[in-house]
């Protein structure tokens, strides 16, 4: 299971089925669970904790120091979830003190190739970051986000759940749950609304949750003004609760 030319450091923590292809460098303080594979060609430094039955593809870095020049060599983490596939050449740096100290990427994850995750980022469950996609640092994508390709998106900023991104989007505001944005700088489009159907909302919900969209950006009403009347819509939809929360709690301001 383990090629006898990769180099795996004595303290590193392997479970009995992980396997490891030939001239991947897994250095101290790694931990990876049950059933997870690593290609060939891969460097994996700790502290990293990688969770179950994950795929990791050749010539990717997971776990590297941060770039970040505040950044003095304090001990931060990476922690990754289950079934991720992280594809060819993609790299996640760990934390900084100045924020959480910790990476985090959750479970269910498609992270395509050649993909950047900064510094103290969180990415939730079952998103999708397509190729050469790239988070600045202290990035929280939610749940079912997905990003498409050459998706740039600026530190601190945060990506909604079940939100989408279209090809060279340049994210420099917070992207509301649902919104679908693209462009440079994004600008919101619409709900994802094909994302919304395949994940099982219902046809009144998805009606609810664009009715709320509109009164959003389509009423040249202020936040706070178009706040009240989607607030009022909760009743007869929860599911406007993530897109309400997401804009209360944005710090960077939304897209618009």
């Amino acid at each position: 299971m383990i090629d006898s030319h990769a180099i795996i450091h004595p303290s590193a923590k392997l479970a009995p089925n992980v396997t490891v292809g030939p001239w991947t460098i897994i250095g101290p303080d790694v931990e990876i669970g049950e059933g997870t594979t690593v290609a060939s060609h891969v460097v994996i430094k700790g502290p990293t904790v990688i969770g179950e039955h994950n795929h990791i593809y050749q010539f990717s870095s997971v776990g590297e120091d941060t770039p970040d020049l505040k950044y003095k060599g304090e001990p931060t983490r990476l922690v990754i979830g289950d079934h991720n596939t992280i594809r060819e050449g993609v790299t996640i740096h760990r934390g900084t003190i100045q924020d959480r100290s910790e990476t985090t990427i959750g479970n269910h994850n498609l992270i395509m190739a050649y993909v950047h995750v900064g510094h103290d980022s969180v990415i939730g469950n079952h998103c999708i970051l397509v190729n050469n996609t790239a988070l600045a640092g202290h990035v929280h994508v939610g749940d079912w986000a997905i990003l498409s390709g050459y998706t740039l998106v600026h530190q601190f900023c945060h990506i909604g759940m079940h939100s989408f991104t279209g090809m060279g989007t340049a994210v420099g505001k917070d992207i509301p749950a649902y919104v679908m944005a693209t462009g440079n700088p994004a600008e919101a489009k619409s709900i994802n609304t094909e994302g919304l159907r395949r994940r099982g909302f219902s046809v009144d919900d998805i009606a609810t949750i664009t009715k709320a969209y509109k009164i959003i950006y389509r009423r040249g009403l202020t936040i706070d003004e178009a706040l009240v009347e989607v607030d009022a819509l909760v009743p007869e939809c929860e599911r406007l609760l993530p897109l309400i929360q997401s804009i209360k709690e944005s710090t960077r301001g939304i897209v618009r």
